[in-house]
């Protein structure tokens, strides 16, 4: 079962969460969209590339990534999507393209959108394209501790 692990993580931590499970939907949009969840607080995880080493841009599902924004803020010039065969096999329990915004527990940075650590909660992927979590935003903050930036558009 793709959530396990998170699920897992997030019991382990005594963190208060809800999941919504919804129909098969594979876009951040769609996703919200199926799970009754605003744009701005459905969060998606975007891989990227730092420098050559994996790393995960979290924004709200209605936002893109820039990368120019992202290598002023990271002071890389190495800047980049990565491809799925290129992350795939990080994320061995979850479905692709539904990976939870934890890139600590697969190994890489985080990165957060700064107008999604303006919301109260985040509901994200929980590493299937039919399961959501949702919980509040302080709550992922203090357990991933990503670095809250302003690269989306």
């Amino acid at each position: 079962m793709p959530a396990q692990k998170l699920k897992s993580f997030l019991d382990e931590k005594g963190i208060k969460y809800v999941s919504i499970r919804h129909s098969p939907a594979f876009t951040a949009q769609e996703v919200a969209a199926s799970a009754h969840v605003s744009g701005k607080e459905m969060a998606k995880a975007v891989i990227v590339k730092v420098g050559g080493k994996l790393a995960m841009a979290v924004l709200p599902s209605n936002r893109k990534v820039v990368l120019q924004d992202l290598r002023e803020l990271t002071g890389s010039d190495q800047v980049s999507f990565a491809t799925e065969e290129e992350f795939k096999s990080r994320f061995p329990d979850c479905e692709t393209g539904a990976m939870p915004p934890f890139g600590s527990l697969y190994g890489m940075r985080t990165f957060v959108s700064a107008e999604l650590a303006g919301h109260p909660g985040i509901a994200f992927n929980a590493g299937s394209h039919t399961e959501v979590i949702r919980m509040a935003y302080p709550d992922f903050q203090r357990l991933e501790n990503p670095q809250v930036m302003d690269f989306t558009t």
